[in-house]
């Protein structure tokens, strides 16, 4: 079975209020345009997302909860991951391990520097860093996703808000 996996750095966050505890932090304007602006961008390519999967922390689950909107989805379909706050390329793959085997796409929303550290560890593709709101697509073929880590995964498409390319 074809399974893809996108997997997007949360969008822009403020830093209004510096006293703010990190895992509060919310978007700013420009983190609230960019989300809904990317899912449609996904949208448009004929993307599906079956599953969202996101840190709890507030600007990843909000990215996380902008991109369901633009799916049709309410915030009630997010499956939060708490390891994906601060994660590091192993949280990745066992949120992943754990997604539902039902949804062929997934989506996952997290955090640098782990999110760039993950993705340069899955196909010969590597990026220098995931801007804010960047999206990193793959392909691969198996029928769980338990089976994910092992699996052979193919690069579809890389992503993001000021790219030229969308």
């Amino acid at each position: 079975m074809k399974r893809s996996v996108i997997i997007v750095r949360h969008a822009k966050s403020s830093w209004s209020d510096i006293s703010q505890p990190d895992f509060e932090r919310p978007l700013n304007d420009r983190g609230k345009v960019d989300a809904p602006a990317m899912a449609r961008r996904l949208l448009e390519k004929q993307v599906r997302i079956d599953a969202f999967i996101t840190s709890p922390a507030k600007r990843a689950k909000k990215t996380a909860t902008l991109f369901a909107e633009v799916y049709g989805k309410d915030k009630d379909h997010l499956i939060q991951v708490p390891s994906l706050y601060h994660a590091e390329p192993v949280d990745f793959f066992r949120a992943i391990a754990g997604a539902p085997d039902e949804a062929a796409t997934i989506a996952l929303f997290s955090h640098n520097p782990g999110i760039t550290a993950f993705v340069n560890m899955l196909t010969h593709v590597n990026v220098d860093d995931m801007p804010t709101c960047a999206v990193y697509a793959i392909n691969c073929q198996l029928e769980h996703w338990k089976d994910f880590e092992q699996a052979h995964k193919e690069f579809w498409f890389f992503d993001y808000p000021k790219s030229t390319n969308a």
